[in-house]
């Protein structure tokens, strides 16, 4: 098993009263290697706390979170954490972009560049491996910043709404290229989002967490088989199952 999230909870100090506010409150989840899992529920309900809290860009006020047996306490080259905003350097190109973390570890270039090639090449970007982040769409910056944490050998990804500023043409197909490569390397995908049909589209199984504090509602495993077909009745019925439960528990 990858990750192991013991009786975690995380608070925080409110700036208008000072007082102490609870984001997440005894949450308890194993997440086996491999697996999709995807955490959705009401804005403000702690998501990507959650996945900050995993990544070890935070600590837990109470509890533990494990990834293979050793408890998290800092951010780790085990784990790529991918942004919403693509988080690229500007002054470097595609293909520097994407060898940055290759480059850190001193392999050999020549290697670095094929092995970097062969992953643009995959999503399309081959022809776009000299170009500047400035001179490419939002969606090409993103599978730039997906393809780089992919690269590095991190045995997991965690994905904070990375798709959710891209049109939805260029969302279907990065989710697809996304799912289709990760499936290959056998990563451990734990994905942030507001988008239930992308969701139901990606997941191995859906975390739904309440309002705040954020505590595990319901976990949805997903049994459709790949590639998911959204035409599907079946396909059609989770994504409205899931959103009612989310509206139910925004009404509450």
């Amino acid at each position: 098993m990858t990750f192991e999230i013991e009786n975690v909870s995380k608070t925080f100090v409110s700036k208008d009263n000072k007082e102490e506010v609870y984001a997440l409150q005894d949450i308890n989840l194993t997440i086996e290697t491999g697996k999709f899992v995807s955490f959705v529920g009401p804005s403000g309900c702690g998501k990507t706390t959650l996945l900050r809290l995993i990544e070890g860009f935070e600590n837990p006020t109470e509890g533990t979170i494990k990834d293979d047996g050793e408890i998290v306490t800092e951010p780790s080259s085990h784990r790529g954490f991918i942004f919403q905003n693509y988080s690229l350097f500007p002054w470097l190109n595609v293909m520097d972009n994407v060898m940055f973390g290759l480059e850190i570890r001193e392999k050999p270039a020549k290697e670095n560049e094929e092995r970097a090639m062969k992953y643009l090449e995959a999503v399309g970007l081959k022809d776009s491996a000299k170009k500047y982040p400035h001179e490419l769409s939002g969606g090409m910056k993103q599978r730039v910043a997906i393809i780089r944490s992919i690269i590095n050998d991190s045995k997991s990804l965690l994905m904070d709404e990375t798709f959710s500023a891209l049109d939805v043409q260029t969302k279907h197909k990065l989710q697809k290229q996304i799912h289709e490569i990760c499936q290959r390397k056998n990563k451990t995908i734990l994905f942030v989002t507001h988008d239930i049909d992308e969701a139901v589209y990606l997941s191995d199984s859906i975390v739904v967490l309440s309002r705040r504090p954020g505590r595990i509602k319901k976990i949805v495993d997903i049994k459709l088989e790949h590639p998911r077909n959204r035409d599907d009745p079946e396909f059609k019925k989770l994504v409205s199952e899931i959103t009612q439960e989310i509206a139910d528990l925004e009404d509450e």
